[in-house]
């Protein structure tokens, strides 16, 4: 059984890290890009292709061992503040799997779980997708013949708005524009098909939105604190789907060429290069930013960094446990102030139906209203 939760998580009695995964070995690279892209049709050649952008770093993505740093340093903090709940950890496409994770819960007799989503904005693939994965692991929507029977678990809101993911931003931004008066900020994200953005959120294009609500909070803080503007722009990176699809642009890279080109002959330019989109430093950080974007920005004559994403940030972790404890005093029936900065309000707990469709049709889903 596992240890009684502190009275400030009730109803709570267990805690999840829910993450994407990634392979840990190069025997492992194309069958977890199989899992990844699963019932889309995409060539074993291609995956062979995006697979090389993992050997190249030896064929062991780097988020793995970012999360086992994130779970020591969320057990590290709940201990720190005397939230006694038990930590777990499960991925969508790679071991630690969710189900192994659910499985272990249930077997220490965790009854009602939170689940931390390492993923911060609306979309079927950064919200709903997850949801669903969490759906077929804990059984819900199932009968108990169906191996159903808990742990219930609740997904904690998204959080591309709260501070705790936005200020360590705002400080690599500022101390990557010393130097750089005349910077212009490049805020990438994952790009994604226009239509799944059109379907995201509550009514429509909330994925959009909230990345360039994000955006200008973190340029009008580094406007701020160091008294100088920064002209900004909200980019893409990791397009994976046909070219007759329109998805989310401009390109990162497009977008280079293009700021290069309208330099005066003979000026120089300077980018910072902020991945927004992206909690951790994972391989679309490692190879799509810096192997392939600061490339580019090099070959142009652009003077560029990438700054660094919340990662493992002391605030970073603090959110974890702040949007757990508000989410347990809202299920006591507790007011609690919800934090959120740059205009938009704070994020819904349950998600309303209809919300980040599935592109391939509706699937079962925690965390949805009824």
């Amino acid at each position: 059984m596992p240890s009684s939760a502190s009275s400030t998580v009730a109803p709570y009695d267990g805690l999840l890290l829910v993450s994407f995964g990634g392979p840990e070995r190069p025997e492992d690279v194309v069958p977890f890009l199989e899992i990844v892209t699963r019932g889309r049709g995409i060539p074993r050649e291609r995956l062979e292709e995006v697979g090389g952008h993992y050997l190249g770093f030896g064929g062991r993505s780097p988020i793995n061992d970012i999360n086992r740093t994130l779970l020591d340093a969320i057990r590290a903090d709940l201990a720190a503040h005397d939230v006694a709940v038990p930590v777990y950890w499960g991925n969508r496409n790679w071991d630690p799997y969710l189900t192994d994770a659910v499985e272990q819960m249930r077997r220490d007799g965790v009854t009602r779980a939170a689940g931390f989503v390492t993923s911060a904005y609306s979309s079927y693939s950064s919200c709903r997708q997850y949801r669903e994965d969490l759906a077929q692991a804990t059984g819900f929507g199932r009968g108990p013949e169906d191996g159903a029977g808990g742990p219930q678990l609740d997904r904690l809101r998204s959080y591309y708005n709260h501070p705790g993911f936005l200020g360590p931003v705002v400080d690599a931004v500022v101390a990557a524009v010393s130097g750089r008066p005349d910077a212009r900020l490049l805020f990438v994200t994952h790009s994604i098909p226009v239509s799944m953005n059109d379907g995201s959120g509550p009514q429509g294009g909330a994925y959009l939105a909230q990345h360039r609500n994000a955006a200008a909070y973190v340029a009008g803080r580094v406007s701020a604190l160091t008294g100088r503007e920064h002209a900004h722009d909200v980019v893409f990176c990791s397009r994976s789907g046909p070219p007759q699809v329109p998805w989310l642009e401009p390109d990162v890279n497009d977008h280079l060429e293009k700021l290069a080109g309208d330099l005066p002959d003979g000026a120089s330019g300077s980018v910072v290069i902020v991945p927004i989109g992206f909690v951790s430093d994972h391989m679309e950080v490692v190879y799509d930013l810096d192997t392939e974007a600061l490339v580019t920005a090099r070959r142009l004559g652009l003077d560029a960094v990438r700054v660094s994403t919340s990662g493992t940030d002391p605030r970073f972790v603090a959110m974890v446990r702040e949007l757990l404890l508000e989410r347990a005093a809202t299920e006591r029936g507790e007011h609690v102030d919800r934090v959120s900065v740059g205009g938009d309000p704070p994020c819904w707990d349950l998600c309303v139906p209809g919300c980040c469709p599935n592109p391939r049709g509706d699937r079962p889903a925690l965390g949805g209203a009824a």
